[in-house]
């Protein structure tokens, strides 16, 4: 196997860094560039600072450069769903609200009360409130001037793409975050478009992962490296990351601001009752189907921290804190890790408070036991999601294989077996990071495909097995 050098730009939430990964006998990660991200608030809506993150991203990539002079390609991935609004020049036309919005409750609710099954046949999303198409209905109803200005829709990893190789693509992953895609086939569902009001012209048609875009124009400092399409959801990175068996039965748990609790499988899972489970049949970076459920997750945890002023800071302060909660009993009343009241509360910690309290159960006394409830919480609602995936899809997992910052986290490890029944695996490895290099090594020809990237993996990858209690 030749060494091939390759930079992930991986951008969350809440944090982005540039990691430049290099193939030979094992994939080695070095991560060259971090930086902190948040929406900002303005009046009364929340926005994305995109400019910041393109420049953060530029200083990643220049990094990436200098301590990899032999850098050979650059991917991009992102959360999920959000997007800007271009003119035929490139140029922005509408600001990129961040998806926590609140913009879109009206269209929530009122697909709630007509249309949605039509709109779930059609597309194989449920219906939730960070939607693009939720979101891109607000602009056409609420400033119906942008179908003069905007000829392009690109969804944030399309538009760091654009930046950096000069070519607009929508890419498959992130397109099947819209619920907009046809979950029949690899196009824009027309049925849903027309039902959501937005101009198809907006889109072409999805390309799938390991599509080379030319080389960098964006950087001159990176003159000769390759853009490469890799999956543009980060969920779809991790995913393609995990070293599962050939043989099938295990179920994944990307674990981080949100857990994503799912599997691959050759159709769709649709109908009346994976609808009321909130299934979404997003895809995978070549168009395959990932049908997965979607929980809040450690934002809980984030967010009610915010609450105390004797925060973890340090890699020692999260010990100290999950060390403290694994001292108190397991918590006899749980929270419903679906309950909309905890997408985006003014306070996390009250809106616990009175979740708690309609369940006639006591407040939390400290950070450790906010803690302790959450991940007992979440361990229940990760094993909940494999049940009901198991049920719709006729499958029985086996594993359940855990990569993302709740895989750092004994106490989450430890509840997810305990709830589910099932033995966990949690991989310390960069899932993200790892499934956009998967794709760029693929698309260069240093490795066959995803499966013998997969096996390769599996053979170095440092993993911790946590077996349930009875």
């Amino acid at each position: 196997m030749r060494a091939v050098t390759c930079a992930a730009v991986d951008l969350g939430a809440t944090s982005g860094r540039v990691i430049v990964g290099t193939w030979g006998k094992k994939p080695v990660l070095t991560e060259v560039h971090r930086f902190p991200n948040a929406f900002q608030s303005m009046g009364p809506n929340d926005y994305w600072n995109l400019p910041g993150l393109w420049n953060e991203v530029c200083i990643g990539l220049r990094k990436a450069k200098q301590q990899f002079p032999k850098l050979a390609s650059v991917g991009v991935d992102f959360w999920g769903c959000d997007h800007v609004l271009l003119n035929d020049a490139g140029r922005l036309v509408f600001p990129t609200h961040a998806y926590r919005d609140a913009r879109t409750q009206a269209g929530l609710k009122a697909l709630n009360t007509f249309g949605l099954d039509r709109v779930y046949a059609a597309t194989g999303l449920p219906n939730v409130f960070y939607n693009s198409s939720l979101q891109l209905a607000e602009v056409v109803r609420n400033c119906p001037a942008v179908e003069d200005l905007a000829t392009r829709c690109l969804f944030l990893p399309d538009y760091f793409n654009f930046l950096i190789s000069g070519r607009m693509e929508n890419e498959i992953s992130i397109a099947s975050t819209t619920q907009l895609l046809d979950v029949h086939n690899n196009d824009w569902s027309r049925e849903a478009l027309d039902f959501f009001h937005i101009p198809p012209q907006w889109f072409s048609k999805p390309a799938l992962s390991n599509t080379k875009l030319g080389t960098v124009k964006g950087l001159p400092e990176l003159k000769g490296v390759t853009a490469i399409v890799v999956p543009g959801h980060d969920t779809a990175c991790a995913y393609d990351a995990m070293p599962a068996d050939p043989a099938g039965g295990d179920l994944y748990l990307s674990s981080g601001t949100w857990s994503l609790v799912g599997c691959e499988n050759d159709t769709p899972i649709l109908g009346p009752e994976a609808l009321k489970a909130r299934v979404a049949n997003e895809r995978t970076g070549r168009g395959g189907y990932r049908p997965l459920t979607n929980i809040i997750g450690l934002w809980l945890l984030e967010r009610t921290l915010l609450d105390f002023s004797a925060r973890p800071q340090s890699a020692k302060d999260w010990a100290a804190l999950i060390s403290a909660a694994e001292k108190l009993p397991k918590s006899k009343v749980l929270l419903d890790t679906n309950d909309p009241a905890f997408g985006n509360p003014p306070s996390m910690r009250t809106a616990i408070d009175v979740h708690l309290k309609k369940k006639k159960a006591k407040a939390p006394a400290n950070v450790a036991g906010y803690a302790r409830l959450i991940f007992d919480s979440l361990g229940e609602g990760h094993a909940n999601a494999m049940r009901t995936l198991g049920r719709l899809g006729g499958k029985t997992f086996k594993r359940i294989l855990m990569v993302g910052g709740g895989a750092k986290n004994r106490l989450l490890c430890q509840a997810t077996a305990d709830a589910a029944g099932v033995p966990v695996v949690a991989f310390a490895l960069e899932g993200t990071a790892l499934g956009n290099l998967a794709s760029q090594w693929i698309a260069l020809g240093v490795v066959k495909d995803r499966a013998a990237f997969r096996a390769h993996l599996a053979k170095s990858v440092q993993q911790t097995l946590y077996q349930p209690h009875g």
